[in-house]
């Protein structure tokens, strides 16, 4: 019953997981507005929703552990990392720093309406799932 339950809401669920993830993205850029050599960076949601489902990996680098001493690497830190890319400098500073507070301040709006949309269709997804257990 369980895996049919995680069947339903698998794509919410990782859309949700890299909405979380691109938020935390904007954020980090809003901090490091005045921060110098600074680059903004964002995620391609539509490519990195697409891997995810898919299963793909692309970009992860497994390292090679030559000595006994050696840590292993963290494996699925970063799910989307493939996805992860530096943003269009818009204008120039003098500092280094390529964060736009409007863009960064409008995209992190527009995702945090997308998440809320999310949870949404979730909410209703798991109302329509109660309803068919009830038989009503």
């Amino acid at each position: 019953m369980i895996d049919r339950i995680d069947d339903a809401i698998g794509f919410h669920r990782t859309a949700l997981n890299l909405r979380s993830y691109r938020q935390e993205l904007l954020a980090s850029n809003i901090a490091n507005a005045d921060t110098p050599n600074y680059k903004a960076r964002d995620v391609d949601f539509k490519s990195a929703l697409q891997s995810a489902l898919s299963g793909k990996t692309e970009g992860s680098v497994a390292l090679a552990r030559t000595q006994s001493g050696h840590l292993p690497g963290v494996q699925g830190a970063n799910p989307f990392g493939a996805a992860l890319r530096y943003r269009s400098e818009y204008q120039g500073s003098v500092d280094g720093n390529t964060v736009n507070m409007d863009i960064e301040r409008a995209a992190f709006a527009e995702n945090a309406m997308q998440t809320e949309a999310m949870l949404t269709f979730i909410n209703g997804r798991f109302k329509s799932l109660a309803t068919a257990i009830q038989g009503q």
